[in-house]
């Protein structure tokens, strides 16, 4: 049975923190890299993320803070990212250490800007991490449920599936329920494609577009993801599994979703810089629309919500034009 050994959490928001809390749960010990050492030191000072989830309290005797991530990569075998994604590649800019042979598991719900890659890939490509050493966390989970300890559902993805058994253990408690997959790729850009359709559910809740409306535009979502899915990763998955259709309907319908109040904000008038600076959070989903966009260039599926809401957000086009069109596209 693979050994996870000694695990480390990579960044400090608010899923860092909650994945954080899980873990420490079950090893009483873990590693966590921290950009900001005024944040390490408030945060050994109160006993919480001073930052995010003030109401999660750690013991800190049971973590290892540093502001230096090679430190944390050198004496770390599992080094679980959490970082979101337009910041990943500034973090490993400062990387010297080798991590090829080491365990790395993303639970970046992302996709790197630019290089245009999920974060497996990315870490295959540019730092030769074989793709049996890959794992991802996917399902529908907002780290204030997580921290509230309400009941979660997380899947593990990993090609070698007993690294994602071991994974799972890690992480399973009373308050999360896991399972494993091998379809890492299929799970991260499900992953990034979950946002992009919350932002379009949020423009239409701004609009003022009811319920009956966002069932069918959530219906579509599923549609246009499973068309994707089938082109870019053309394996046997079951899109109505939670890891993909559960991880969409979350984050298109909730209020703790960061990027459907990006896109109700939209909605109602708002630009997307003022949008950006009032959330003071990162909406992941308005990068990942760009990302998806320049990706199905060459892929050519069938993507109309993507359509729209990169429209909307890198065309300007006014948010009522481009959704009623979008509207009848739909059946």
């Amino acid at each position: 049975m693979f050994d996870c050994g000694k695990i480390a959490i990579i960044g400090g928001g608010s899923w860092a923190t909650a994945i954080a809390k899980i873990v420490v749960g079950h090893t009483h010990h873990i590693g966590w890299y921290m950009r900001r050492d005024d944040r390490i030191e408030d945060f050994i000072r109160l006993g919480h993320n001073p930052a995010y989830l003030a109401s999660v309290h750690f013991n800190t005797e049971e973590i290892f803070f540093s502001s230096d991530i090679n430190i944390i990569a050198e004496n770390y075998d599992t080094l679980v990212f959490v970082t979101p994604s337009p910041y990943l590649k500034n973090h490993l800019r400062k990387l010297k250490t080798r991590i090829r042979e080491k365990f790395i598991v993303t639970a970046i719900k992302g996709i790197v800007p630019d290089e245009n890659l999920v974060c497996s890939e990315y870490f295959h490509h540019i730092y030769d991490v074989p793709y049996d050493n890959l794992a991802c966390i996917g399902g529908p989970s907002h780290a204030e449920e997580v921290a509230l300890e309400r009941l979660s559902y997380l899947t593990v993805g990993c090609s070698d599936i007993d690294k994602a058994k071991a994974f799972t253990q890690v992480l399973s408690s009373n308050y999360i329920k896991t399972k494993t997959s091998t379809d890492v790729t299929g799970i991260e850009y499900s992953s990034v494609l979950k946002n992009v359709y919350a932002i379009a559910a949020g423009i239409c809740s701004g609009l003022k577009y009811g319920d009956n409306f966002q069932a069918v535009l959530m219906s579509n979502a599923v549609q246009e993801m499973s068309r994707f899915l089938k082109v870019i990763s053309p394996v046997e998955r079951n899109v109505y599994d939670s890891v993909y259709l559960g991880d969409l309907l979350v984050t298109g319908y909730s209020n703790f979703s960061r990027n459907r109040v990006f896109g109700t904000m939209i909605g109602k008038g708002y630009s997307v810089k003022s949008a950006q600076i009032e959330m003071e959070m990162i909406a992941e989903g308005y990068f990942g629309t760009k990302c998806m966009k320049e990706v199905n260039r060459h892929t050519h599926v069938n993507m109309p919500i993507l359509d729209a809401v990169y429209n909307i957000l890198y065309e300007r086009i006014s948010p009522q034009i481009e959704i009623k069109l979008l509207t009848d596209s739909f059946r």
